[in-house]
């Protein structure tokens, strides 16, 4: 028995050096298939040692649940869309919110109902005997908290990511209820008052406190995330992200499952290094995005007179692109929806056999997540070294002859420099204005997913190419 549990802890061990491996491969791309393996692999040995300290039974029990979880999992991956990934994720975490607020009172219940073989005591008399039932209340109360505000959090999420702009279950446009800060002030005072009542109750702890904090919590995660407009949204998801790695680690203090405690360490911790990442990528406050945009209430004027667009047809476009030395290609969500990639990545290589310098410029949000383009450019064999960070790449618009802006809008939205009253105001952009020809991608002039009007299209240097990207970009790749 001694034997098998060191085992199993060398096996917890391998299992979590995988994890961090993985981590590190996922952060290149040169190394990112190897960074999936390693993940796989320690899931794996994580999932054959916990089956090692679990009786027939619940071996039984366990590998049926993963057998339906599987088949759900499956159907899902075949279905879900590149372009659907970020509400994917957010419904996700809401699985594991909600699985942290199961196991949560799952393990409550147990502590009054199982006694001991050889006194009869319950769990919790002998955790007081121990000094032990304090710290066991408290976890249970904090994992239940934080899975509750993942679960709705992440529904909310979902519902604002889901589909196109118009047809999205919730809108993109925060919605912020009066003193909303105080509210959400107030049910975190209340929940603390909660805690202390509940843990006052010592072996008899009572399940109200613990229920009146849920139903608070419930409701705490769907204000916080729908105040919060949909150009924040990436951060949210980060964010939710990270709230799931936390209640996965409350979960492992509840179960005593070391391996689970880090590992929900190791995606919290991620999780809001790279929140923090993404808000200073966006000139957002950590803090305030966090708390649902507290003290950033600028307003976009409405009906406002930006000029006239000039459009341009995909013929056009080719004989703009035979007579440019340099080209810069600035994809965006519009380039996923589309499935152009392929097209795009082919229309590279004939340009750069005619000589013609071609990079590509990757807003750090471009398609609603950090490294979505790049999954994309990397199926579609685009070579890694022609594709830039914006950070690496904005100080060379000015010397381009013609950039081409596939399915992007707010990313390159030159009111976040030039507009502080735009919803967007202070977010950094491609500036992709500064090149002498931009050509812009899209299929109307409908606004981005931040639902703000880009001045981009209404300048002199600037043209319209509509239409459904791929089939464009193919016109023009055959034009060449």
């Amino acid at each position: 028995m001694i034997q098998a549990t060191g085992l199993t802890y060398i096996a917890y061990i391998l299992a979590a050096l995988l994890f961090i491996l993985a981590l590190a491969g996922l952060s290149k791309q040169e190394t990112a298939k190897m960074g999936c393996y390693s993940g796989i692999a320690g899931m794996a040995i994580a999932l054959i040692a916990t089956f090692t300290k679990l009786t027939a039974a619940a071996i039984g029990l366990t590998i049926f649940a993963m057998v339906i979880g599987a088949c759900v999992g499956l159907f899902v991956a075949r279905k879900v869309q590149m372009t659907q990934m970020p509400e994917l994720i957010a419904c996700l975490h809401s699985f594991v919110g909600l699985a942290a607020v199961l196991v949560g009172f799952n393990t409550f219940f147990e502590l009054g109902v199982i006694p001991d073989a050889a006194n009869g005591a319950s769990n919790a008399v002998l955790m007081d005997q121990a000094g032990e039932l304090g710290i066991h209340l408290g976890e249970i109360f904090i994992g239940v908290f934080i899975g509750a505000v993942t679960f709705t959090g992440s529904i909310i999420a979902y519902g604002k990511l889901n589909g196109t702009y118009k047809l999205r279950i919730f809108k993109s446009a925060p919605l912020v209820l009066p003193a909303n800060h105080w509210i959400n002030l107030g049910a975190l005072v209340l929940c603390v008052l909660l805690m202390v009542w509940f843990l006052h109750g010592g072996v008899d702890a009572p399940a109200v406190p613990l229920v009146i904090m849920t139903i608070i919590a419930l409701a705490f995660g769907v204000n916080l995330v729908v105040a919060i407009g949909g150009a924040d949204m990436p951060v949210v998801i980060s964010m939710l992200n990270s709230y799931s790695g936390w209640a996965a680690a409350a979960s492992g203090f509840m179960l005593d499952n070391d391996l689970l405690i880090v590992t929900g360490a190791l995606v919290g911790s991620s999780g809001a290094i790279l929140s923090y990442i993404m808000c200073k990528a966006m000139n957002r406050s950590f803090i305030s995005v966090i708390a649902g945009g507290f003290g950033n209430k600028p307003q976009q004027k409405k009906d406002e007179e930006m000029g006239e667009y000039h459009e341009m047809k995909t013929a056009e476009v080719a004989e703009l692109l035979k007579n440019s030395s340099s080209v810069i290609i600035a994809p965006g969500y519009g380039m996923a929806v589309a499935q152009a990639q392929n097209a795009v990545a082919q229309l590279t290589e004939k340009l750069q056999k005619r000589g013609i310098n071609v990079r590509f410029a990757i807003h750090p949000v471009a398609g609603r997540l950090p490294g979505h383009m790049n999954v994309l450019l990397a199926e579609a064999k685009v070579p890694y070294d022609i594709v830039f960070e914006m950070d690496e790449i904005n100080d060379d618009f000015e010397n381009t002859d013609t950039v081409l802006v596939i399915g992007a809008n707010d990313t390159v939205n030159p009111a976040a420099a030039e507009d502080p009253s735009s919803p967007i105001a202070g977010m950094p952009v491609l500036e992709v204005w500064k090149a002498r020809n931009v050509v812009v991608f899209k299929r109307s002039m409908n606004p981005g997913y931040a639902g703000v009007q880009n001045p981009l299209f209404f300048k002199d240097n600037a043209y319209m190419c509509f239409g459904d990207a791929k089939k464009s970009v193919e016109e023009i790749d055959a034009l060449l």
